[in-house]
C-alpha cells in the first residue's frame, strides 16, 4: 500500500476590511483627515496643532534692562519706571540749559580736560615807561617787564578768535628771580575786565601775593576776545621807580 500523499491546506479567504471613513481636521501637510483628539497626522506624523508664534515684543521690551521676561501684572511698574526716566532726562536737560547749570558743566569740563597756552594778537597799554613796553608781558621772557608809571595804568590783550579762558598766570614784579623781583614796584591788586564775543563784560578783582614766581588764577570764562588789567594797591613805589609786570599768560581748554 502506497503511503498517503500530503494534501496542502486550502487558503482561508478572509473578508476585506472596509476602511472606516474618518471625519476630522485635515493634516496641514498632506491633507489626510484625522480623527478629533489626535496630536500628529496618522499618515505623515505632522503636528496637527502647532503652537502659534509669539507676538512681537513692544519696543521698550527690546531695550536693556527690559529684555527680561516681565511677569503678568508688572507692566504698570515698567511704565512708571519709563516715565520716571523720561522726567529725569528732561530735568537734566533743563538744568544744562540754565546759566548756573551751564556754568557748572563748563567748570567740570575745565577740571577734567587739559589746557594750552594762547597768545594775544595785540597788546596795548594806557601808559608805559621808555624801554619797557606792554608787549614784554607776552614775550615769554620773565626777566623783561612792562613798566607802568603808577597805579591806575592798564594793559589790554586782544585775541584773534574767541576762546574758553580756563587759567590766567601772572608773574608780578621785574622778574621771577627773587634777587630782581623787588627792584621795581609791584601791584598787589588788579581789576580784570574780560569781554566776550557777544559784548558781555565780566569783571573781577584779583589779589596777588608779593613774592617772586608764577601765580595761577582760575578763570573759566567762555568766548573771550579781550582782557584788560588795571593796576592797583601798588607797593614799593618810590621816586625813580615804576610799577613792573613781568609776564601775563593765558590758557585755553585743549
Amino acid at each position: 500500500m502506497l503511503p498517503g500523499k500530503p494534501v496542502a491546506q486550502r487558503p482561508v479567504v478572509r473578508p476585506v476590511e472596509q476602511r472606516e471613513e474618518v471625519v476630522g481636521p485635515p493634516c496641514p501637510a498632506c491633507g489626510t483627515p484625522n480623527p478629533p483628539g489626535r496630536k500628529f497626522c496618522r499618515r505623515c506624523a505632522t503636528p496637527l496643532n502647532p503652537q502659534a508664534a509669539p507676538a512681537p515684543l513692544p519696543w521698550w521690551r527690546t531695550i536693556w534692562p527690559f529684555r527680561r521676561r516681565v511677569r503678568a501684572g508688572s507692566g504698570r511698574w515698567v511704565r512708571v519706571l519709563v516715565i520716571l526716566l523720561v522726567v529725569i532726562a528732561l530735568c537734566v536737560g533743563g538744568f544744562l540749559l540754565l546759566p548756573a547749570g551751564r556754568a557748572l558743566f563748563e567748570d567740570t569740563r575745565d577740571k577734567l580736560g587739559g589746557s594750552k597756552a594762547i597768545t594775544a594778537t595785540k597788546v596795548t597799554a594806557s601808559a608805559a615807561v621808555p624801554g619797557h613796553p606792554a608787549s614784554n608781558t607776552t614775550d615769554g621772557l620773565s626777566n623783561r617787564y612792562w613798566g607802568a608809571p603808577g597805579p591806575g595804568a592798564s594793559v589790554t590783550y586782544t585775541f584773534g578768535k574767541p576762546f574758553r579762558m580756563v587759567d590766567l598766570i601772572i608773574t608780578n614784579g621785574a622778574s621771577d628771580a627773587p634777587q630782581q623781583y623787588a627792584t621795581e614796584a609791584r601791584a598787589l591788586q588788579m581789576d580784570m575786565e574780560v569781554t566776550s564775543s557777544d559784548g558781555t563784560v565780566h569783571r573781577e578783582s584779583l589779589s596777588l601775593s608779593d613774592k617772586a614766581g608764577h601765580q595761577t588764577i582760575p578763570t573759566g570764562i567762555s568766548d573771550v576776545v579781550r582782557v584788560r588789567l588795571v593796576l592797583h594797591s601798588v607797593t614799593g613805589l618810590t621816586p625813580g621807580r615804576h610799577v613792573a609786570l613781568a609776564e601775563v599768560e593765558f590758557f585755553q581748554r585743549s
